[in-house]
């Protein structure tokens, strides 16, 4: 199922660059941009924000098509679809094009390193999209075999007018492992995403277990909806060809596995273990979804089958007016042996609000000014206000275990009545924690290596939790 292209815009709406457009006439693609900023320019005119314009949007050209596009940083991806064409294709491809971007620039990405490095986005567009509209390479260990990631020597030879270091003899920077050993590269290995020859003086490999929770939150405080999704992250520093075999204490709490294409799939169907020739460098093992087992069901008020616990408890109290309101905001940490990390509260006040005046504070603790609360140790509770996006922000860089905390204040508005968002977001971090309890019990290393690699393994629960009031 091809696409049509893809378009990159900077914060006004103007395109940076854009890929070939296949079979399609030259308004194609304007078309589409002109569908999004209109769209954008009216979400922000009314009471609706940017944030709430719809992902796939529907656009009248030569035939029937749709818009899909994501903001990232401070630029918006397109990628148009027309006729039958899944727009989740769409969405997959541009998100796999995001993350080749930050693997070649950094985490950051803007419209301003963009820009700076235009010829090395224009290569990616045509190496990850053919003429046809289907994804071709997008393994990054072939892409930084073609396309050379931005340093300060490709910009001298470019400067001087040499075309790359493969040019000029041997496989250069794309076949150098961080070892310090040249490799044979990606296209002389039988193995499509890992290079051959590599060679490193330390034998590494990390593995990081992030799961996130997203869970909806009633006014009574009794959780909705809760989903738990996983996924495990890989930095492999090995030498030559590892085949590697991972071992799980309690494999039955994945479901819904998304792997990666090194795993063997039949052999994880019957065994439960993960065998395969990691690539190397940084990448993504496998994907998942936790299914609680039937014991933690009674952790949940409704019984559902997939809630799992919150570990925050939030008491609302917030009188409208048609002048502003008043709120009365109580967090509560469920934790007893853990604290929680990087806490933020969330809550859109409507069009019109502003003059907001807000005091956090911690139980047994006074309130600070200035939108500060000071207390003992490293905890510390901090409020803003957006004005641009009317958003207030309630912070706290961390929350010890059982710990309380409150935010009072008011706000005014110049539109009665006065219309809050009936939702409050809220996101945390909890380091060295899974909710699946998903722990890694072996890591065996096949024939044909003679070394031992050091395994590191470490696990993060994030959340996203909505609560109504």
């Amino acid at each position: 199922m091809p696409i049509d292209g893809l378009i990159i815009l900077d914060s006004t709406g103007t395109p940076i660059i854009q890929s070939n457009f296949r079979s399609s006439p030259p308004s194609h693609p304007l078309l589409h941009i002109e569908a999004l900023n209109t769209a954008l320019q009216l979400a922000s005119s009314g009471s609706r924000r940017p944030g709430d314009v719809d992902p796939v949007l529907f656009v009248q050209s030569h035939e029937p098509s749709a818009c899909c596009h994501i903001q990232e940083g401070d630029v918006r991806i397109l990628c148009p679809v027309t006729g039958d064409d899944d727009p989740l294709i769409a969405f997959a491809f541009i998100r796999t094009f995001v993350d080749i971007l930050k693997d070649y620039f950094g985490p950051a990405i803007s419209a301003t390193v963009l820009q700076d490095n235009f010829d090395i986005i224009y290569q990616l567009l045509e190496e990850t999209l053919d003429s046809s509209g289907y994804p071709l390479t997008t393994s990054l260990n072939l892409l930084k075999d073609i396309v050379l990631p931005p340093s300060l020597f490709s910009k001298f030879l470019a400067a001087a007018g040499a075309s790359s270091p493969a040019a000029i003899g041997g496989s250069g920077v794309g076949g150098m492992g961080s070892g310090g050993a040249a490799g044979g590269g990606a296209f002389n290995s039988p193995i499509p995403w890992r290079k051959a020859g590599l060679r490193y003086n330390n034998n590494e490999i990390y593995f990081d277990m992030v799961e996130e929770l997203r869970a909806i939150v009633n006014k009574n405080g009794v959780p909705v909806s809760t989903n738990v999704w996983g996924r495990v992250d890989v930095n492999c520093r090995l030498s030559g060809t590892p085949d590697l075999t991972l071992t799980f204490t309690n494999p039955k709490v994945l479901d819904d596995c998304s792997f990666h294409s090194c795993v063997r799939l039949q052999r994880f169907a019957k065994s439960k273990e993960l065998s395969f020739v990691p690539p190397d460098g940084r990448f993504v093992l496998f994907e998942y979804r936790y299914v609680p087992p039937t014991s933690v069901v009674g952790a949940s008020p409704t019984g559902g089958k997939d809630n799992v616990p919150v570990p925050l408890a939030l008491k609302t109290k917030i009188d409208l007016a048609d002048e502003g309101g008043t709120l009365d905001l109580t967090l509560v940490s469920k934790l007893t042996t853990r604290p929680l990390e990087n806490v933020r509260l969330e809550l859109y006040l409507g069009e019109g609000s502003g003059s907001v005046n807000c005091v956090a504070s911690r139980a047994g603790f006074g309130g600070g000014g200035h939108g500060h609360s000071n207390v003992p140790g490293d905890a510390s509770s901090t409020w803003a206000w957006d004005h641009k996006r009317r958003v207030l922000r309630w912070e706290m860089p961390s929350m010890p275990a059982s710990s309380s905390w409150t935010l009072r204040g008011s706000w005014a508005s110049s539109t009665a009545p006065a219309r809050p968002a009936r939702v409050i977001t809220a996101t945390y971090t909890i380091n060295t924690f899974t909710y699946s309890s998903l722990a890694v019990d072996q890591l065996r290393l096949g024939p044909g290596e003679n070394y031992k690699p050091y395994k590191g393994v470490r696990g993060r629960g994030d959340g996203k939790v909505e609560w109504r009031w």
